[in-house]
């Protein structure tokens, strides 16, 4: 009888421990990340083209005047100009 609830009591430990790591775990995922200071985001309009799979990505908002490519297909992806502006 002392066999089983020691096995009851260490069950519910284990549960509740597990538990309470993947709360946290799953708490620490929907916090969001803290906001941009006001002067270090700037306005772009960039268009960018994968060369392999010609996937489009438009970037409106940006950190530096020209940032660096983004990465598609394990390559940098191309500036293109817009067709109408």
């Amino acid at each position: 009888m002392i066999g089983f609830l020691f096995k009851l009591v260490l069950a519910v430990a284990l549960f509740v421990l597990i538990m309470r790591l993947g709360m946290l775990m799953l708490g620490g995922l929907a916090r969001p990340h803290p906001p941009p200071d006001p002067g270090e985001i700037r306005r772009v309009n960039l268009r960018y083209r994968c060369s392999i799979c010609l996937t489009e990505v438009k970037m409106v908002q940006a950190t530096e005047e020209l940032p660096m490519p983004p990465r598609h297909c394990q390559e940098d992806m191309d500036l293109v100009a817009p067709l109408f502006e």
